[in-house]
C-alpha cells in the first residue's frame, strides 16, 4: 500500500472514532457563585427569581449544582441536582414539587442547556412550568450567565441571572 492510501485509510479511521465520541467539555463551570442582581435582569421577581448562590461540583459526566433559592415567604433551601449528558434527573422542590430536568451539551463544549419540567400541587391546583436554561461562562472564568426561559400558564418569562465567582 502506498503512503499516500496508508495516510488517507488512517484519516478515514480517525474521523469516524472521534464522530462517536463524546466531545471534550473545554469550559468547567465547577466553583462558588454569586447572584450579581445589578448585572442581572430578573423581571418582576427580582432576586427571587433566581438562586442567591450555586455551587458547581463538574465532573467528566456529571455536572452537580446546588442552588440556595428564596421561597415567596422568604424561607431558603438548597436544592441538589446530578445532572449527566441526555439523561433525565429528577429533583424535588419546596416541598412537593417536582423537577424534571436534561443536561445538553453544546457541540463546541462551552456551554450547556438544562431543559427541564417542573410540576407543582399548591391548594388542590396543578400547575407546570417548562423551562430552558442556558449556561455561559465568560473568557475570564469569572463571570457565569444563566439565559432562562420558562413557559407557564400565565405566559413565558425570560431573565438573565448573572453571577459572579467566590
Amino acid at each position: 500500500m502506498k503512503t499516500s492510501n496508508k495516510f488517507l485509510s488512517l484519516l478515514v479511521v480517525s474521523a469516524l472514532l472521534f464522530s462517536f465520541t463524546k466531545p471534550v467539555y473545554q469550559t468547567n463551570f465547577s466553583g462558588t457563585w454569586a447572584l450579581n442582581e445589578g448585572k442581572s435582569e430578573l423581571g418582576q421577581f427580582g432576586g427571587r427569581g433566581a438562586a442567591s448562590k450555586i455551587v458547581v461540583d463538574q465532573k467528566a459526566d456529571v455536572v452537580t449544582t446546588t442552588r440556595t433559592i428564596t421561597g415567596f415567604d422568604g424561607t431558603t433551601s438548597d436544592v441538589t441536582e446530578n445532572l449527566s449528558e441526555g439523561k433525565e434527573s429528577e429533583t424535588t422542590m419546596f416541598g412537593t414539587a417536582k423537577k424534571k430536568s436534561v443536561l445538553k451539551w453544546a457541540a463546541d463544549g462551552n456551554t450547556f442547556t438544562i431543559a427541564s419540567n417542573t410540576s407543582i400541587d399548591r391548594n388542590g391546583q396543578s400547575f407546570e412550568f417548562k423551562g430552558s436554561e442556558t449556561w455561559s461562562l465568560a473568557a475570564d472564568g469569572k463571570t457565569l450567565t444563566l439565559q432562562n426561559t420558562f413557559s407557564s400558564p400565565n405566559g413565558d418569562i425570560i431573565t438573565k441571572a448573572v453571577y459572579d465567582k467566590k
